[in-house]
C-alpha cells in the first residue's frame, strides 16, 4: 500500500485517515448558502479553534453553548457593536460534518451582513476556506469515503430525480462499500498466494487454482456490474447530447421552443435565421436532454452561415441522440442536410404534419408532430424514451452509477484481475500473480481514497463551491 502526504497534516496510515495536528491545521470560514440576497446566509467555521473564535465573535457565547443544539445570539464587531442577530449551533468533533469542532451561524441574508459577519470570523482568526474543502477534511477524517464526498457534489449538482436518487446512494456509500467488499475478496486470494510465495518448495494444485479462479471471477463479475453503470452515470451527470438539425425553415427552432416550454430561439421564415448552435437542458423522465439547436444545412450564402453549418457538423459527430427534423409537406430530399455517424441513435420527425403530408413520405418512420399546433408531443417523448432505453426495467432499479474517475480505476482492476487469474492456471506463477493482484488492490483502493495522490484530490475537490 502506497503511503501518501497531504498539505497539513501527517503521514497516513496505509493510506487512511488520519488525525492532523490542532497546532497545524487553520480554521476555516466560509459562507456556505448560495450568494446573492435571501432570507437566510449560513456561515459555516471548521477546524480547532472553531469554538474558540467564535467565542470572541459573540462574546463568549459559542463555548457555553449546548452542542448541536441552536441558541440565538449576535455577532459584535470589534467594538462590541452588533452586526448581525441570528442562530448559532456548535457541533463538537468527532460529532461533525467534518469529524472537527465546527460552528454554524445562520443570519440574515443580506450581501453586506453577510460579508461582514464572515469578516469578523476572519478577523478573529480563521482564514477562508477553498472550494470544497469543508468536504475535503471530512474525507481526511473518516467522515466519507472518496465516492461518498463525490456524490456530496453529485447532489449538489442534480438535475432530476434519477440523478438525484443516484447521488444519494453514492452518498450513502454504495458505490465504496461494493467497491470495499471486492477488495477484501482480493486480499482473500492474496494472501493464499502469498503464503505460497513463502513456501516456494509447494505448488499450488489444480484444484487450489480452480478455487482462487472462481474467486477472482466473482470479483470480476461484480466490478462488470459497476462497470455497466458508466454510461447511465455519464447521462445522469452531464446529460444526453441530444442535436437537432436539419434543412433551413423546417421548424427545429421551434421543436426547441416547444420541448422547453417557452420561447428560447428566434422563428422566422428567413432561411439561415439561427447562425451558431444555442444550447439548453429538459428534463424528459428524469433523464437531462441537452437539447442543441443547430443551424440549417444547406449551400452557405455568407461566411457567417457557413461557419454555423460546420459548428453543426461537429455537434452531430458528438451527439448522443439526434432529432432530424423535415417538413412534411415538401418533398423527401435525396440526400441528408449531414452524414449521421452510424452508431447514433436517430429519430427523424416529420413536422408541420397538419398541413398535409407529401407523398414521398408515405411509409416512411417517422414521428409526426405540428409545433404550430402543439401536436405528437407525446408520441415524440415516448419514442425519445424508448430509443435512450429510458423503462423502468432499465433505469428504475438502477440507483448506482459510476463516475469517469470510477470508471477509469475499476477497469485497471479488471484488468489486473483477468491477469493475475491466467497466471494461477497451471503452471502458476504465483509472484507474478501476486504483483497484479496487489495493482488491482491499488486501483480498487483510488475508488475510495484508500490510496490516493494530492493531485487527484484536488482535482475532485477543486469542482465543489465554497462552503461545502
Amino acid at each position: 500500500m502506497i503511503d501518501w502526504v497531504d498539505p497539513w497534516r501527517g503521514t497516513a496510515d496505509h493510506g487512511g485517515p488520519v488525525t492532523p495536528s490542532e497546532s497545524h491545521t487553520p480554521t476555516i470560514a466560509a459562507v456556505a448558502t448560495a450568494p446573492g440576497v435571501g432570507a437566510v446566509s449560513l456561515i459555516r467555521v471548521s477546524g480547532p479553534q472553531a469554538v474558540a473564535i467564535a467565542d470572541r465573535v459573540t462574546g463568549g457565547r459559542a463555548s457555553r453553548a449546548e452542542p448541536r443544539q441552536a441558541v440565538r445570539c449576535r455577532i459584535l464587531d470589534a467594538a462590541g457593536a452588533t452586526l448581525d442577530d441570528g442562530l448559532m449551533t456548535v457541533f463538537r468533533g468527532p460529532r461533525s460534518f467534518t469529524g472537527e469542532d465546527a460552528v454554524e451561524f445562520a443570519g440574515h441574508g443580506g450581501m453586506l451582513v453577510t460579508r461582514e459577519v464572515l469578516s469578523r470570523f476572519l478577523a478573529c482568526g480563521a482564514i477562508p476556506a477553498g472550494p470544497g474543502e469543508f468536504t475535503q477534511r471530512a474525507f481526511f477524517n473518516g467522515k466519507l469515503d472518496l465516492t461518498q464526498a463525490e456524490g456530496v457534489m453529485d447532489l449538489i449538482s442534480a438535475q432530476t430525480s434519477l440523478a438525484l436518487r443516484a447521488a444519494r446512494e453514492q452518498m450513502e456509500g454504495t458505490i465504496g462499500r461494493r467497491t470495499i467488499e471486492a477488495r477484501d475478496e482480493i486480499l482473500g486470494v492474496l494472501a493464499h498466494v502469498e503464503a505460497y510465495i513463502d513456501f516456494p518448495d509447494e505448488d499450488i494444485d489444480p484444484d487450489t487454482g480452480r478455487a482462487l479462479c472462481d474467486r477472482l471471477d466473482r470479483v470480476s463479475a461484480a466490478i462488470d456490474r459497476l462497470l455497466a453503470t458508466a454510461d447511465q452515470g455519464r447521462i445522469l451527470r452531464e446529460g444526453v447530447r441530444t442535436v437537432i438539425f436539419g434543412e433551413p425553415n423546417v421548424g427545429k427552432s421551434s421543436l426547441l421552443n416547444r420541448l422547453l416550454g417557452y420561447e428560447r430561439a428566434i422563428v422566422s421564415e428567413i432561411a439561415g435565421t439561427t447562425r451558431d448552435t444555442i444550447e439548453e437542458t429538459v428534463n424528459l423522465g428524469g433523464i437531462p436532454l441537452r437539447l442543441i439547436d443547430t443551424a440549417g444545412v444547406r449551400q452557405a450564402g455568407d461566411r457567417i452561415e457557413e461557419e454555423g453549418i460546420r459548428r453543426t457538423v461537429r455537434q452531430i459527430e458528438s451527439a448522443d441522440l439526434l432529432l432530424e427534423v423535415a417538413d412534411a409537406g415538401l418533398p423527401r430530399p435525396l440526400l441528408r442536410p449531414a452524414d449521421v455517424p452510424e452508431d447514433t441513435r436517430h429519430l427523424l420527425i416529420l413536422n408541420k404534419a397538419d398541413l398535409g403530408e407529401h407523398a414521398d413520405w408515405s411509409g416512411i418512420e417517422a414521428v409526426r408532430i405540428s409545433c404550430q399546433l402543439d401536436q405528437g408531443f407525446d408520441r415524440l417523448e415516448a419514442v425519445i424514451r424508448e430509443a435512450l432505453h429510458l423503462g423502468s426495467g432499465e433505469w428504475g432499479d438502477h440507483a448506482v452509477a459510476i463516475n469517469a474517475r470510477h470508471q477509469a480505476c475499476l477497469a485497471r482492476a479488471r484488468q489486473s484481475l483477468a491477469a493475475a487469474s491466467a497466471f494461477l492456471e497451471p503452471p502458476a506463477d504465483t509472484e507474478l500473480a501476486a504483483i497484479d493482484l496487489r495493482e488491482a488492490l491499488d486501483a480498487l483502493g483510488e475508488v475510495v481514497g484508500r490510496v490516493d495522490t494530492e493531485d487527484l484530490l484536488g482535482v475532485i475537490f477543486s469542482s465543489f463551491c465554497i462552503g461545502k
